[in-house]
């Protein structure tokens, strides 16, 4: 062989050991990288396992149906993964002693034997919990720097919604602005409320839902603890704001409709129990807050309530629209390796 040829079958050789040492496999246990970060195969098998906990009646996946969930459960790790990066960039990691004192502030109603069982039942360790914590808390940092500081509702904005939507503010019957803490004995159901609070049977739920019951008799604050410890998923982190029920959707339920209807604004019912129509057993209780009543007819844009109701929907609006931009501009910016996908699609495109 000439020499130039031995030379260029070297160099060839040369740079196919290179590209190899390059292109490097995940590592064992590694489904997916943010920016050379791993996530584990551990990880998407937590969520997994919690996931299906959630609705143990649902039939096993196929799997198919299994690795299709896993893949949205990765995908979503991925951009937490993605956000957590951008806040310690941005220097807004939240600190340990801001997870202390959630952490303190989640521990609050119970005792260290209670909040123990609370971790177990849930399949967390502390230091999971604290894990979780603080993404939660990073997030929320972030989200409000890069996002919420830069919203802005003018009036000219509320004015040309109402304009648009004045018929939604016209009101054919008598309304009433309600707020709602649900406690319930269905264990296997998400809180949805900023404590992850959750009764897992009628006694637990009957012991809970009395303990917010007479917090609310000492003073605290509806809203707050509808927040922290409300398991209606809908209204919980709007402080258990319902919005307006009218008077007709009201009487579909007599006993509440007969509790309601006897309160003055801000007062609150006693607890009422929530029945299984067939067995007529408790399935859980709540209380509810008469926030004001609305009498019919227009209800006009000078009447703060309106505006406030106009302001919270556009920014609220304007916030989820831009968050979703902010994650799909921050993914195009990230080098992501996702191995399980690869090999999802490798094993069954054939």
């Amino acid at each position: 062989m000439p020499k130039s040829a031995r030379t260029i079958s070297f160099i060839l050789a040369s740079a196919l050991v290179l590209l190899a040492g390059c292109h490097k496999g995940p590592q064992q246990g590694v489904v997916a990288t943010v920016n050379g970060h791993p996530i584990f195969q551990t990880d998407v098998d937590k969520a997994y396992s919690a996931q299906l906990a959630t609705n143990p009646q649902q039939q096993t996946p196929s799997p198919d149906q299994a690795d299709s969930l896993k893949l949205n459960i990765l995908h979503t790790l991925i951009i937490e993964g993605i956000i957590d990066q951008r806040a310690a960039k941005e220097g807004l990691t939240a600190t340990d002693a801001e997870v202390d004192a959630k952490l303190a502030e989640m521990k609050a109603p119970y005792t260290e034997d209670q909040f123990q069982a609370k971790l177990k039942a849930a399949n967390l360790t502390l230091d999971e919990l604290k894990r979780d914590v603080r993404r939660s808390l990073t997030q929320t940092k972030l989200l409000n720097k890069e996002i919420n500081s830069r919203i802005t509702v003018t009036d000219a904005d509320v004015t040309n919604y109402y304009n648009a939507h004045k018929a939604d503010f016209n009101l054919i019957e008598p309304a009433y602005h309600m707020a709602q803490i649900e406690v319930t004995d269905q264990g296997s159901a998400q809180a949805g409320n900023l404590q992850n609070n959750k009764a897992t049977s009628d006694d637990e739920a009957r012991k809970k839902i009395q303990a917010i019951k007479n917090r609310i008799d000492s003073g605290e604050d509806f809203g707050e603890l509808a927040a922290n410890f409300s398991e209606r998923p809908d209204t919980a982190p709007n402080g258990g704001d319902m919005g307006f029920i009218t008077e007709t959707q009201l009487k579909s339920n007599p006993t509440i409709y007969a509790a309601v209807t006897k309160l003055n604004a801000g007062q609150t019912t006693d607890i009422i129990a929530q029945f299984d129509p067939t067995t007529h057993k408790p399935v859980g209780y709540s209380i509810f807050k008469l926030i004001g009543k609305d009498a019919a007819g227009q209800r006009e844009l000078t009447d703060p309530r309106v505006q406030q109701s106009i302001r919270q929907q556009l920014h609220d609006s304007r916030a989820q629209l831009l968050q979703a931009a902010y994650r799909e501009i921050l993914t195009d910016q990230a080098k992501i390796e996702n191995f399980f996908a690869e090999q999802v699609f490798k094993r069954d495109a054939q």
